[in-house]
């Protein structure tokens, strides 16, 4: 399954180094590859490593213990509780027990945030990671650049990197700015969290709600509440943002973000926003105004494991009707393009890392709906041209 073209029975790849050097029908590539060692899985559909658009690893630790809460604030206070009992030990063992479920899930690329990019160069990823340090300056307006400037001294050594700040609620427009001003010079990428739930859009439209009274509470400036929704000075900006959940939009706000949607991307993670009871995502909508939309785990603070096949397997029961192969570029083609990497990532084509999957193919009925079914762990799989079992 090459994700660029139709599936290839009796399919064969070269691989040399860490790329694809040719793709074909088995006795074609035997013939121009004479004396080649050969690797023949068997009965197997070999598809692209998958790549998940959004997760946060800091919280693998904390699986299971934050029950399923009353409200988003809810849960913002159960996570904080539970964050203050973790030791910078705690997240590094997190991060590390994270990676390695997500690779036994097919994972081979990840975009990953972390609120501790001091931690970074002390893990060692096994797959291929784009590190988003997420930012916050909430409760202190007048260190932004500092927060923004640190994070990016701690991230700069690692082969991918980005800047996350982590939501209009959370971050301040200049905390914005600064990171646009850096995505600008060094040609990072960006993603935020943007009108994730129903209590965002009280605070920044009527001034009220939980939301808005906790933040006030802490200390927070409320002046940009009461007025323009955060969607719209997201359109103002001139980079390009991998746009976490937007799980609350309007026909107005549609009408706008059309605007940008060329150059953005939307992350829908469909077990989180079914965990928070979110309204319903707007996929179709999203999807018509040009959005490419991809598909990530979130955090174990609000899910039960990083499978992207279970993510696949929850977006099909919200969206019945999305065909097969547009499901499977949602965690292939769509996020490598979001991460600014689709002519390297996300197919199995020439020159294309060689990043790969394998996973029991009984032939029984369509390789994609099998490939879409699939449950349980990868017990096959290669990064870069090297095999890992």
């Amino acid at each position: 399954m090459t994700m660029d073209g139709p599936p290839l029975e009796n399919g064969a790849v070269v691989v040399a180094g860490d790329r694809f050097a040719d793709v074909g029908k088995f006795p074609e590539i035997a013939k121009n590859h004479p004396g080649e060692e050969i690797v023949d899985l068997g009965d197997q559909a070999l598809l692209p490593g998958l790549i998940n658009g959004h997760c946060h690893l800091d919280y693998t630790c904390l699986r299971g213990k934050i029950r399923r809460q009353e409200s988003f604030t809810g849960w913002i206070r159960a996570i904080n509780t539970e964050k203050a009992k973790l030791s910078p030990d705690d997240y590094v063992r997190s991060i590390k027990d994270g990676f390695a479920e997500a690779k036994r899930f097919g994972t081979t690329t990840i975009a990953n945030l972390t609120a501790f990019p001091e931690l970074v160069s002390r893990i060692k990823s096994p797959i291929r990671t784009w590190w988003f340090a997420e930012l916050i300056d909430v409760r202190d307006l007048s260190r932004s650049d500092e927060f923004v400037d640190r994070a990016v001294d701690f991230l700069k050594p690692q082969e991918h990197w980005g800047l996350a700040p982590h939501s209009p609620f959370t971050a301040s427009q200049n905390l914005y700015r600064r990171c646009e001003e850096i995505a600008r010079r060094d040609n990072i990428p960006l993603t935020t969290h943007l009108a994730e739930s129903r209590e965002e859009v009280l605070m920044f439209r009527e001034e009220t709600g939980e939301l808005y009274d906790f933040l006030k509470q802490i200390g927070r400036n409320m002046s940009d509440c009461g007025g323009r929704m955060p969607i719209r000075r997201m359109i103002e900006s001139d980079r390009s943002y991998l746009l976490v959940h937007v799980n609350e939009v309007s026909d107005e706000d549609l009408r706008l973000l059309k605007t940008s949607a060329t150059r953005n991307s939307v992350v829908h993670c469909p077990r989180s926003h079914d965990y928070f009871g979110h309204p319903p995502f707007q996929f179709h909508k999203l999807s018509e105004v040009g959005f490419n939309i991809c598909l990530g785990t979130d955090s174990l603070a609000s899910n039960d494991d990083l499978s992207l096949f279970a993510e696949v397997r929850a977006f099909r029961k919200e969206f019945p009707a999305a065909s097969p192969d547009e499901v499977l570029k949602m965690v292939t083609q769509n996020p490598a393009r979001a991460l600014k990497q689709g002519d390297v990532l996300g197919k199995i084509r020439r020159d294309f890392f060689a990043d790969l999957i394998a996973i029991p193919a009984a032939a029984s009925k369509s390789v994609l709906e099998e490939i879409l079914s699939f449950e349980g762990t990868v017990e096959w799989s290669m990064l870069a041209g090297q095999i890992s079992t």
